[in-house]
């Protein structure tokens, strides 16, 4: 996620907007940028890369100016470069705008302006901003903003000033946050509490659809429409770090929370108002889709259980062949690829070392690469023919949480829009609509962590922990049992439920914790049979099943439920509690959750 920090006051704005801007780099960014207003009007200094590259930019010459806002971007539309860095501008330079979100419905709007002669110097959808606010500008800059955001589908946070209203700075939130920070004789915006936390302990907590002015001695909180509301102030007792983390104690905890946020915007600007999918950042031709013979799946760790999930859907209902496959492994099978072939590479980072070897194995021999990553302008995303990016915001701990749902629901809308390009299935409402309702069932299993906690405490001074599950559900016990592993240091398997009985049942006795996904509607009498095994053996079980299917608990000890959701889908819930059981079994074991030993988190050697 981008980072926001706004400042008007009495002092030199640039120096403390560098400052805020400091204090956000632990969220990830590819460029930053910073505009104060002065004697000359607008004055922007913007630069890809680190931080640093920005300041000595500057120099020893500081802009000169007491009020302004700077960005750090994490590239969702455009690459990263100078041009596409934060701010934007209108076409007279009189209008900054700083945004984090991503407008959904910037190209019928960045159409309309050029149009009326507008032009654009970025790929970004924020440049729309300040181009509609100059052209709608009727001399109340307010009034303006509120109708120019009124126009605008998606999420947003802004922050923006204006050299012909040189005494304010206008904040907006929607769906994306922002706080208001209270200073005396100076007043703050930033995307997060650690960006102000030098200069004030008191902030408002801007709510969705809210507006604020704030001027040097005063801040003025509405909503869009104009409606006057009144916010409590909040006092900050976090220390830094803490701030850093949203108060939350580790970044694994705080990006597990940021899971339903990570859904929806991945999906959201890809389901179109008739509720079919339209995939803009990716073409992918009906005739080239029906004449694929195969699909490799290939991908490293937790993106490559993602990729099984996704072949699941993409055979149901694209009916293509997919192969997945450990991209380590790929190059030395000898793999059949033709000009037929579509390669899908899925890669949070898209530095992975071995997925992008299997990438280039793929060019060289003809074959088309559709890539799912979270990062823009990465290797794989720029050698791909096809990047589609998941816009789960940068992942700072080293086990992936968000970034793997958010690949979930891309891969299928994939095997959905294959589905529909090449005659199929008629009809895929049913489950368009069940991805539209997961940020929100996601929400609703966050509610219940004591739950999860409580069976943490039972379970964390194990040695060996034992993940079964059928069909989907394996692939999703292999991934609870990473994330496991991976923080706890717990001796952890993942077995498929049928397979218990060829070896290792030999393993399971008295106490030992087996963790029993049963989200499989059709599998689900067959998943209790295998729990009564386990059971029978002396083992210590947690279930994991739809509220409606209740007989679990008679067989099983604990019992974690996520809400109905039809069985495709149902990986994107199963695996929350997952994590949040990982994260507490680590918590309570003492273990470095956000860098667990011997792991990083882009592998770019093979």
């Amino acid at each position: 996620m981008c980072g926001i920090v706004g400042y008007i006051g009495n002092r030199n704005a640039a120096n403390i907007l560098i400052e805020g801007l400091e204090k956000l780099e632990y969220r990830g960014y590819d460029s930053a940028g910073i505009a104060v207003i002065n004697e000359n009007g607008v004055e922007v200094k913007k630069h890809k890369g680190r931080l640093s590259v920005l300041k000595d930019s500057l120099g020893e010459k500081v802009l000169e100016g007491t009020i302004g806002i700077g960005h750090t971007r994490w590239a969702t539309h455009g690459e990263p470069s100078d041009v596409n860095a934060h701010p934007h501008l209108n076409s007279n330079n009189a209008i900054a705008v700083v945004h984090n979100g991503i407008i959904e419905n910037y190209i019928p709007l960045k159409e309309e302006l050029i149009e009326k002669g507008y032009e654009f110097k970025s790929d970004t959808d924020t440049e729309v901003i300040p181009h509609l606010i100059d052209c709608y500008y009727n001399g109340n800059i307010i009034e303006t903003v509120q109708k120019v955001v009124s126009m605008l589908e998606g999420s947003y946070a802004l922050g923006i000033i204006d050299s012909n209203n040189p005494d304010m700075v206008i904040a907006v939130r929607k769906d994306s946050p922002l706080v208001v920070g209270i200073g005396e004789g100076e007043n703050f915006i930033a995307s997060d509490i650690p960006a102000i936390l030098n200069h004030t302990r008191k902030v408002y907590l801007l709510e969705n659809n809210d507006m604020a002015v704030l001027r040097a001695d005063s801040v003025e909180i509405m909503k869009t429409d104009g409606t006057k509301v009144n916010r409590e102030i909040f006092n900050v007792n976090w220390n830094v770090e803490s701030a850093e983390k949203g108060g939350y104690d580790h970044f694994m905890i705080k990006e597990i929370h940021e899971q339903p946020k990570a859904i929806k915007d991945t999906i959201s600007s890809r389901i179109n108002r008739m509720g079919q999918i339209d995939i803009k950042d990716i073409t992918l031709e009906k005739e080239y889709i029906r004449n694929i013979n195969k699909i490799y799946m290939v991908s490293c760790g937790t993106a490559y259980h993602a990729g099984l999930v996704g072949k699941v859907l993409i055979e149901k209902y694209a009916k293509i062949p997919v192969i997945a496959e450990v991209a380590s492994e790929f190059r030395y099978g000898n793999p059949f690829i033709d000009e037929n072939t579509l390669m899908i590479v899925v890669s949070q980072s898209g530095e992975t070392a071995d997925t992008l070897a299997a990438l280039r194995l793929a060019k060289e021999r003809k074959a088309k690469v559709l890539a799912v990553t979270n990062v823009v302008g990465s290797s794989i995303s720029r050698e791909s023919d096809y990047p589609l990016y998941t816009w789960a915001g940068p992942e700072i701990a080293v086990a992936s949480t968000k970034a793997y749902t958010a690949q979930l629901a891309a891969l299928a809308l994939i095997a959905l829009d294959m589905a529909v390009k090449r005659g199929a299935v008629e009809d895929v409402s049913e489950i368009v609509n069940e991805l539209k309702l997961l940020p929100e069932k996601v929400e609703e299993i966050l509610k219940h962590l004591d739950e999860m906690k409580k069976m943490a405490e039972e379970v964390y001074k194990t040695e060996d922990i034992f993940f079964i599950g059928r069909g989907l559900d394996y692939y999703v016990a292999m991934e609870g049992s990473l994330k496991l592993k991976e923080i706890s240091y717990i001796h952890s398997e993942a077995m498929a439920a049928g397979e218990l009985k060829h070896g290792t049942l030999a393993l399971i006795d008295k106490g030992t914790p087996v963790i029993a996904l049963a989200t499989q509607d059709k599998l689900y009498d067959k998943m209790l049979s295998n729990i009564k095994e386990v059971k029978a053996r002396g083992a210590y079980v947690i279930g994991v099943a739809k509220e409606s299917n209740r007989e679990i608990e008679k067989i099983v000890d604990r019992v974690i439920y996520i809400p109905e959701v039809m069985d495709e889908l149902s990986p994107v819930l199963a695996v929350v509690p997952l994590q949040i059981l990982a994260y507490y079994v680590a918590l309570n074991r003492g273990c470095d959750i956000d860098k667990p030993r011997n792991l990083a988190k882009s592998v770019t050697v093979e």
